[in-house]
């Protein structure tokens, strides 16, 4: 039985890898900007004495919280797009070799030659 191609021998040029290869771009980015923020936070939080961290502080710090949680969760929405993405593309590649050999099959048992 022929081997075929996995979704790491898949071309890079096509638009669904190029989609995944941004997607995580953008992913690591996100991330690092979760972990910037969340040192940033933290630096705050010890910096700022407790008796200033009340009003427009305190929002601002829970604020800041919040936003490090949604930036984090959105860097494991993308983590989960990507592995999907992956997928399509190793199963778009499997269908794309079966046609390949499958035109070719055809072309020779008509006496063809595969286009």
């Amino acid at each position: 039985m022929p081997q075929q191609p996995s979704a790491a021998s898949a071309s890079a040029d096509t638009p669904l890898q190029r989609a995944l290869d941004k997607n995580e771009s953008v992913k690591d980015t996100v991330e690092q900007s979760a972990a910037e923020l969340l040192v940033i936070n933290t630096v705050l939080k010890q910096e700022i004495p407790p008796h200033v961290q009340t009003g427009d502080v305190a929002q601002a710090l829970e604020k800041t919280d919040a936003l490090e949680t949604r930036i984090q969760e959105s860097a494991e929405d993308l983590a989960q797009v990507n592995e999907v993405l992956e997928q399509q593309i190793g199963e778009r590649a499997d269908l794309e070799h079966e046609l390949k050999l499958t035109k070719a099959a055809l072309a020779q048992a008509t006496g063809r030659a595969a286009p």
